[in-house]
């Protein structure tokens, strides 16, 4: 059986230092998920290209919010939507500085 966790990079170091040095590394794009601590960090360090937002039809009245502190939220620009049949869309949003297409996405007009 194929290791799960075959493609994971273990970070050494600082955490903004680590990814610099990965983004300017050839490969495929960095995703984080389900850790809202890390990913402040990243956002606070100015190294998020892209967020992905998987919006589901539930409200909940309490919770860790991802733009803590929305007046130093970046630009951004609503890059693709897409449903799912359960209900859930995905909302993919760039950010202002970072403007390379990925590719087999169906864009917005």
């Amino acid at each position: 059986m194929r290791d799960l966790w075959e493609p994971t990079t273990v970070l050494r170091g600082g955490l903004g230092s680590a990814v610099r040095d990965l983004k300017s590394a050839p490969g495929n794009d960095i995703v984080t998920t389900g850790s809202i601590t890390p990913v402040h960090a990243l956002i606070a360090a100015g190294l998020v290209d892209e967020y992905r937002l998987f919006v589901h039809p539930v409200v909940l009245r309490h919770g860790r919010r991802l733009f803590a502190d929305a007046t130093g939220t970046a630009q951004l620009r609503l890059a693709e939507t897409r449903p799912f049949h359960s209900g859930i869309a995905l909302l993919r949003y760039r950010t202002a500085w970072h403007t390379k297409p990925s590719p087999g996405v169906r864009r917005l007009p």
